[in-house]
């Protein structure tokens, strides 16, 4: 009888089933409440399949998690899978041989009539062929403000980031800070490059990062970016936290008023039980000019000879992108599906916004999508240097930019 059943039950589930489960170590950078809840997603709907998630989370961010992750793959030891960020660091990864091609299963799913922006999967594709699985859409260029703040301060909530300057030396006065911001590395490079697309405009940021012209970047054009900078950090001051989602806290305690950080910062307001429109209202470009990039995050599967690792890999690509996980996920992270066929139910009024944007094809590439990690690696430090030293001359940063250009690749 027992035997009768076992044999029952593999012909109802062995289509779904693998017939022995495989341990699939997934790295990743996601380890802030919000994140958690969407890492979670993807790992029970992977389990589903009979597979087992073993979770490799790094703590630290993407400036942490990126080198780790890259000398790991290249030293021997890899994990099945990865989170990464679209952009040319793994480009090169790809170019040496260390992932594994995917091409095959996309284009059974029909991956490029689904995927949207086309340019996420673009960024997967070398040669002609697929290497990461898109899972959602990020957008960096978002000036986040507690209304709760203004409020203590008396002060009208900014629509733009010229109000949110100039109400910047009341709200010192009733003891908030301004702009809140962890001091990471890479969260200083955001602020900048954000600024350079906000309040430069989109046409400065390409011709700057897309054409590498240094004569430009030194020029007054980039100089009002260098000007909005040098407000910004002086607004930062007393913003002494490491980690974005910690910034992101001191607006959820009333003790700052605003954070340039990207979409995904909603996902924390969420799970603290802020309303996003109204305890916390966002400003996409800061009031200034509405582009966004079409960044964010994907999966790669680096080159095992496991044929058993080889199916679990196959499976958590197709899963990332089925239409109930791009839904559950995204919802639970504060990103945007990257499949054009499923729709997000109450969703928060900046993702709405956010959606707009790309749709109506205000889209400007990415940084990381422009410019090697070479170049990226001197810009953060030149800006780290520049927001922690408010003393730091502006012209000379100005220079200093301008001759980073000059010599980008």
């Amino acid at each position: 009888m027992l035997r009768t059943t076992c044999a029952a039950f593999f012909t109802t589930f062995s289509l779904a089933l693998p017939v022995w489960a495989t341990d699939l170590e997934v790295t990743h950078w996601w380890t802030s409440g919000s994140e958690a809840a969407a890492v979670r997603v993807l790992a029970d709907k992977f389990n589903a399949t009979g597979h087992n998630w073993v979770d490799g989370a790094i703590a630290g961010a993407g400036g942490v998690a990126r080198p780790l992750i890259t000398s790991r793959i290249t030293g021997g030891d890899p994990m099945g899978a990865t989170q990464f960020t679209h952009g040319r660091a793994m480009g090169e990864l790809i170019e040496a041989g260390f992932m594994r091609d995917f091409t095959d299963l996309a284009e059974r799913e029909g991956w490029r009539d689904l995927i949207f922006p086309s340019t996420l999967l673009d960024d997967c594709t070398f040669e002609d062929r697929i290497y990461c699985v898109p899972s959602n859409t990020h957008s960096q260029q978002w000036l986040w403000l507690s209304t709760e703040a203004f409020a203590t301060a008396g002060v009208k909530v900014p629509t733009s980031w010229t109000e949110f300057v100039a109400a910047a030396p009341t709200l010192r006065e009733h003891g908030i800070v301004p702009l809140a911001t962890g001091r990471q590395p890479w969260q200083m490079q955001l602020i900048f490059n954000a600024l350079m697309i906000s309040v430069g405009g989109p046409d400065v940021f390409n011709r700057v990062y897309g054409d590498k012209d240094a004569e430009f970047a030194g020029g007054p054009e980039v100089a009002i970016v260098f000007a909005a900078a040098d407000d910004a950090r002086h607004m930062i001051v007393g913003s002494n936290v490491q980690e974005w989602n910690l910034a992101a806290q001191m607006l959820i305690d009333g003790k700052a008023a605003g954070q340039i950080m990207g979409d995904w910062v909603q996902g924390e307001f969420v799970h603290a039980g802020l309303t996003i429109g109204t305890d916390i209202v966002c400003l996409a470009g800061m009031g200034e000019h509405q582009y966004l990039t079409a960044a964010g995050d994907a999966f790669f599967f680096p080159k095992v000879n496991d044929p058993s690792i080889q199916e679990a890999q196959e499976a958590l690509a197709s899963i990332i992108l089925q239409p109930v996980t791009q839904v559950e996920f995204n919802l639970a992270k504060g990103s945007l599906p990257v499949r054009r066929d499923v729709e997000l139910h109450n969703v928060t009024p900046c993702m709405q916004a956010g959606m707009g944007i790309l749709n109506s094809g205000q889209i400007v590439s990415s940084a990381n999508s422009l410019l090697s990690p070479d170049t990226i690696a001197q810009i953060t430090d030149l800006m780290v240097e520049f927001f922690n030293d408010t003393s730091f001359p502006v012209e000379q940063a100005q220079e200093e930019f301008a001759a980073i250009v000059r010599t980008a690749d």
